[in-house]
């Protein structure tokens, strides 16, 4: 029996989202970003199990060249999955940013209540 690579590209979009299920189970990957890689996976399942699609979107579009479509909607989705982790970085700074703001306010005011307290109790 010889496996076609429609068969191999679904067992490896299967494997991909078991391995996300498996990191999201195990805490490794939070949910926003497992959606993305299951997308993936779920892309990778349909395709291998029905290479026509790619064929009657190919042909509806009018491309001359089949594996240029799939090289720019591959590089499209990469382009979007790049832009979300920097929101979601600029997002996390900014976080990190306001937390050591508050940290150092509420550093500041421990130091003045301690040295509020030692002028106190040197006065008595």
């Amino acid at each position: 029996m010889v496996i076609t690579y429609q068969w191999i590209t679904a067992i490896l979009g299967i494997i991909i989202a078991g391995s996300i299920l498996f990191l999201v189970r195990r805490d490794h990957l939070h949910g926003p970003y497992a959606v993305w890689w299951l997308l993936v996976a779920l892309i990778t399942i349909v395709l291998g199990i029905w290479p026509k699609l790619v064929d009657g979107l190919i042909y509806a579009l009018g491309v001359a060249y089949p594996p240029v479509l799939l090289l720019v909607f591959a590089q499209g989705f990469t382009l979007v999955k790049i832009l979300t982790m920097d929101i979601e970085r600029s997002k996390q700074e900014r976080n990190l940013r306001r937390l050591a703001q508050q940290m150092a306010i509420m550093e500041s005011l421990i130091e003045d209540y301690q040295q509020a307290e030692n002028n106190t109790g040197k006065q008595v």
